[in-house]
């Protein structure tokens, strides 16, 4: 279908249906909308006035605004505060296989078993899975090739050059470099095409046609490789309040066994979209977070000048890492809420917020202890200087992120997850550090200072 067919066929009936809405005579009322046609397809986005109302919308596009158009594939997802789409939720299944027309008809039947396993999930594929579009097909003649002196590769050249062209080198102007494309003189029908003279080196000037036999065909609207090997993409969105991990884990181990079956003996699946992306993402925030450790470790040790101190700082971390996947779980019970990227950054943020108030206790601590003070009377000191200002670090953090957490809006599902892993963690990394930091600060106290406070709380007790 070309863009005129598809402007007055599809766009104009869609713009019609999107009037009453733009004008408030049916809600949700439209804030602007926007439609992007091109060969084969095509975009439009539409905004309510009332965020609020998005899911409704997202409903109102569904099953009326794109509702009842033949052979038209409808794909609607709610947009992010960035730009793109989702919510960091989408997983595409790459079917790959070298019988193409297998593959196609393995893609079809996979997207009603994932859409079975996976009620929710929108599902598209990437590209046309009907066989409409008009091709070339060209099959080599390995004996007439090779008594040319040529091989499939010289052929497969050849052809490159007489259709988009041939990359041949780079010319540097002295300022930019650009590409050399090489490519022969069009043709408009197959028989041109075979009547093309081409140069061979022994067996002269023939035409192309007696080198490959053109084949007029049907197939898809694109053929894609990845990896070398035939490929189809299936675009697959996890159902609301699901996490891609476990959209990932329903895939491999329900829609996985299903589809093995449908493909060709070569077949083969692939999984790429956010799902590859968050594994490169978790892997690359593994490394750095411990690089952020050691650092921050070797960074103390010189400030305290002891390892034990800067090691008794570190065990914070892992207090305020729990309060972090507390504070997840406690909001996954209220609102969905997905362990993406920026939910991620907030553990990184809350490495730093977490070691803050524990310096000032060591800190205060060691200052005591230099200053005359026995061990305990250091900590003690140190717990009566210090709570006070930790308290209200930690409470003016929780109270300037909790309109970040609770408060509705656009972007606010952006930032929740953020927020709610460092005021968990701070909330927990707080009350913990008081009561178990202080306990490691007296490790190695001397027995002597111990035995001396007990006599005293003993000689305290029967003057009372």
């Amino acid at each position: 279908m070309n863009v005129d067919a598809i402007e007055s066929e599809v766009v104009e009936p869609m713009v019609k249906r999107l009037e009453p809405y733009m004008a408030g005579v049916k809600e949700p009322r439209l804030k602007n909308y926007y439609v992007l046609i091109f060969p084969g397809g095509g975009t439009i986005g539409v905004r309510p006035l009332d965020p609020s109302k998005i899911d409704e919308l997202g409903k109102v596009v569904n099953e009326e605004i794109t509702a009842g158009f033949p052979d038209l594939n409808v794909f609607a997802q709610q947009g992010n505060l960035f730009g793109g789409f989702g919510d960091g939720r989408n997983i595409e299944v790459r079917l790959q296989s070298s019988d193409f027309d297998a593959l196609l008809e393995a893609a079809r039947k996979a997207q009603d078993v994932i859409i079975e396993k996976m009620p929710g999930a929108q599902v598209q594929s990437f590209q046309d899975l009907e066989l409409s579009e008009p091709e070339l097909r060209l099959v080599p003649d390995d004996r007439r090739i090779s008594e040319s002196g040529w091989n499939r590769a010289n052929v497969a050249t050849v052809v490159r050059a007489l259709g988009d062209g041939i990359w041949v080198g780079e010319h540097f102007d002295g300022e930019r470099r650009l590409d050399m494309i090489l490519r022969a003189q069009g043709w408009d029908s197959p028989d041109a095409l075979a009547a093309v003279p081409v140069a061979t080196p022994t067996g002269g000037v023939v035409p192309l046609g007696e080198l490959v036999t053109i084949e007029p065909t049907v197939s898809s609207t694109g053929l894609r490789r990845v990896d070398g090997r035939r490929t189809i993409g299936i675009n697959v969105v996890a159902p609301p309040g699901t996490s891609l991990q476990q959209a990932m884990e329903k895939l491999q181990t329900e829609v996985d066994p299903a589809l093995r079956p449908l493909l060709p003996p070569d077949g083969g699946i692939r999984y790429a979209g956010d799902a590859g992306s968050l594994e490169t993402a978790l892997a690359d925030m593994r490394v750095n977070i411990s690089l952020a450790l050691l650092v921050l470790f070797l960074l103390m040790a010189a400030l305290f000048r002891s390892a034990k101190d800067s090691l008794l700082v570190m065990l914070t971390v892992p207090l305020a890492s729990l309060g972090g996947v507390l504070g997840i779980r406690l909001l996954n019970m209220f609102t969905p809420q997905t362990l993406d990227m920026l939910t991620m950054v907030g553990f990184i943020i809350l490495l730093g917020a977490a070691v803050n108030n524990a310096i000032l206790l060591v800190e205060s601590t060691r200052s005591a202890e230099r200053g005359g003070m026995d061990r305990r009377s250091a900590v003690r000191h140190a717990l009566e200087e210090r709570t006070r200002p930790i308290f209200a670090t930690s409470l003016g953090q929780l109270a300037g992120l909790l309109p970040m957490i609770i408060v509705p809006g656009p972007g606010a599902a952006l930032y929740r997850g953020l927020g709610t892993v460092i005021a968990g963690g701070m909330l927990v990394n707080t009350v913990f550090m008081l009561v178990l930091l202080p306990a490691l600060l007296r490790l190695g106290e001397p027995a002597s200072e111990e035995s001396t406070a007990r006599s005293a709380g003993r000689a305290l007790e029967e003057g009372a």
